[in-house]
């Protein structure tokens, strides 16, 4: 069972979020929550309750579902749109400020049914 949670353009740099998603990847929302909470990034926060979104979707699709045994399968970042501003510099010129954003999808499903496809993906190769 696998369940999903996106979101769009958030505010905040794609490079700065990835940093704080590569300490959570292909672990448990456990040692995920506890990772969020004690990151001083802000990043930390938006993560975090994106994290709470896919295990509220997990649970609202499964119906009753425990939620320690789900781990994050995925996490990706992408580059959203960026906001061009200009800010007045001497000499009459102007210098543009780039506000960029980024899209968030949070993946996160079973142990059991991660284990049993890579067990056949370890098959399919041989």
């Amino acid at each position: 069972m696998e369940a999903v949670a996106k979101v769009k353009n958030q505010r905040g740099s794609a490079h700065k979020v990835r940093l704080i998603a590569d300490l959570i990847r292909k672990k448990s929302v456990n040692e995920a929550k506890d990772i969020l909470t004690f990151s001083n990034k802000l990043a930390a926060k938006i993560l975090a309750k994106i994290l709470d979104a896919a295990i509220a979707n997990a649970v609202n699709k499964a119906g009753k579902i425990e939620t320690d045994k789900l781990i994050i399968n995925s996490v990706l970042i992408d580059e959203g749109i960026t906001m061009k501003r200009y800010r007045s510099r001497a000499r009459g010129r102007a210098d543009m400020i780039r506000k960029r954003t980024c899209n968030i999808t949070l993946t996160v499903s079973d142990e059991h049914n991660t284990q049993n496809k890579k067990e056949e993906n370890i098959g399919s190769k041989n």
